[in-house]
């Protein structure tokens, strides 16, 4: 097989599996969704990169010493139906990077990333990637079990709390604005000030 070093060697029509994107050897940035290639957004914007850091920064001093561990984009984590066991990499056909992810089994952990579904994941919203992040990111995560989901919107600076319910569907618990706190169900005092997140914003419209 030759090596695949160009994207445009590959067929975005064609299903490809996590043993494929192992082997491709550039550098465009690309998630696997279902088996089909999903080009990624140019690099974050500014307010991105630092409502990013923020969050980061928080939840790095809350987890520092504690069983739960915290990761940031560029981060690959493989996802299937959480009806089914751990996967081999040809028979998983999801691989996504979100934005920040908290991880509290070892043992989803390897060299190559997640192997499952986080508990926790927040997804920083911007305009190339709202539709996927809405929608397609919604239905992976509701299916894959992760427990709690975060959308964060710069625009309204707001934030959408969904946690899974007894039956495996996501509910919305919170949607707060730079008024209001919010904490985490996994973990209730973790209390985070949604104006401190969104400030870079406060301080760019200044």
């Amino acid at each position: 097989m030759s090596k695949i070093t160009e994207l445009s060697q590959l067929d975005l029509n064609q299903t490809y599996s996590y043993a494929d994107y192992l082997t491709w050897q550039f550098d465009d940035a690309l998630e696997l969704i279902k088996g089909k290639i999903m080009l990624m957004s140019p690099a974050p914007n500014v307010l991105h990169q630092r409502i990013s850091m923020s969050f980061s920064g928080t939840l790095f001093s809350y987890f520092h010493h504690k069983k739960c561990q915290v990761f940031a984009a560029p981060f690959d984590v493989r996802l299937y139906d959480r009806k089914k066991s751990i996967l081999a990499n040809k028979d998983i056909q999801t691989v996504v990077q979100p934005d920040l992810c908290v991880i509290c089994r070892p043992e989803l952990l390897d060299q190559q990333g997640c192997n499952g579904a986080p508990d926790w994941i927040i997804e920083i919203l911007s305009p190339g990637n709202s539709k996927r992040e809405m929608k397609i990111k919604y239905n992976l995560y509701q299916e894959a079990g992760v427990t709690e989901y975060w959308l964060v919107d710069p625009v309204h600076k707001a934030i959408h709390q969904l946690v899974l319910d007894d039956s495996g569907c996501y509910q919305i618990m919170k949607m707060v604005t730079d008024e209001d706190s919010i904490f985490p169900q996994l973990f209730p005092d973790l209390i985070i000030e949604v104006a401190e997140v969104f400030e870079t914003w406060q301080a760019q419209q200044d």
